[in-house]
């Protein structure tokens, strides 16, 4: 399990390593733009539900920590999902990788 450090409130959010090393991918290529944007994501019904958003900015300090040593290999088609959902008003949504495959069936 690896976590998301945000805020200079050093806030933390769980993600397993493959979804967050996505997930810090995608974020480093639109911040190295010199894009701000909402990251939004949900929460399972078996964590009590919810959902959560964070205005993504380069004047907010984050990190990123990992549980595993080793990276993960990069799905592309679930990069450019992520990325795709952040050009919306509503901000990028983290998504499974499996919902990111089903946007490009047969790909």
């Amino acid at each position: 399990m690896g976590t998301l450090i945000y805020g200079y409130s050093s806030q933390k959010y769980d993600f397993d390593d493959r979804t967050l090393a996505h997930v810090k991918m995608a974020l480093v290529t639109k911040l190295r733009r010199h894009e701000s944007f909402l990251l939004n994501w949900q929460f399972p019904a078996e964590l009590g539900g919810g959902r959560v958003s964070l205005w993504i900015s380069r004047e907010v300090p984050m990190a990123f920590v990992f549980s595993s040593s080793r990276p993960a290999k990069l799905n592309e088609r679930w990069m450019e999902a992520l990325l795709q959902s952040s050009q919306r008003t509503g901000g990028m949504v983290i998504i499974s990788e499996q919902e990111a495959e089903g946007l490009h069936p047969g790909a």
